[in-house]
């Protein structure tokens, strides 16, 4: 049984950890803000969910999964990732982040600052481009018509191993987009963020599958 740790549970992170639960992973939930914060939540998944602070999802999960705003990324405990698989869904968004020049030059992506933070684990960027209610709702087992795929970036390939495998068990395919580097491809205003997912691209509330093939072809259609 794999331990997923999520360090913050926020739309992302909790939506990640009701499919882990569902697809037989225990989960430990943080956030920045205490875990008597996330009583609910966890009452809500059941026997296979704590709570804790960040440095416990870090230390206990076997893949963890980082889903805080950008400006908080270095307070992401370092020492207790080393070695671990990490999930990185963040986005750049600099009305709620501030500014970060590297950024808005493209000399890095958010992914990659992750992992400059975070020197020694293996960060993969997935997540970040699907609307919160439509991951919960677009899951479909193996091999089915209406399957959707979500991207994944990385410089590690046994890593995006490991998060196509639990991509796998939560409903999903994957998409290799390639290195962080490229991560950019399935950031906002991109053609694979956000309405891929979407029946109505103006109304996000109708959820539509969306597959591996037309990924690539978004992906492949990104400019910068």
């Amino acid at each position: 049984m794999t331990t997923v740790g999520l360090i913050g549970s926020g739309n992302i992170g909790g939506t990640v950890a009701r499919l882990a639960v569902a697809a037989g992973y225990d989960v430990v939930l943080s956030n920045s803000r205490g875990p008597e914060t996330l009583t609910d939540l966890v009452e809500e998944l059941g026997a296979h969910a704590s709570a804790g602070t960040a440095q416990d999802a870090a230390q206990v999960g076997d893949l963890v999964v980082v889903s805080v705003p950008l400006k908080a990324y270095r307070a992401v405990p370092v020492e207790p990732l080393a070695g671990k698989v990490v999930i990185d869904t963040n986005n750049y968004y600099p009305q709620r982040d501030g500014a970060f020049p590297e950024l808005d030059s493209g000399e890095v992506t958010s992914s990659e600052l992750l992992q400059q933070h975070l020197p020694e684990s293996r960060v993969v960027k997935v997540f970040n481009n699907i609307f919160f209610k439509h991951l919960d709702s677009l899951g479909r087992p193996a091999g089915a018509a209406d399957r959707s795929a979500l991207a994944i970036a990385g410089d590690d390939e046994a890593a995006k191993a490991e998060v196509t495998a639990f991509l796998d068990r939560i409903g999903y395919d994957a998409v290799d987009a390639g290195s962080l580097a490229e991560g950019w491809r399935y950031q906002p205003d991109t053609p694979a963020y956000g309405t891929l997912y979407s029946a109505d691209p103006g109304n996000w509330d109708q959820p539509a599958p969306g597959g591996a093939e037309k990924l690539r072809a978004l992906l492949a259609a990104a400019t910068r």
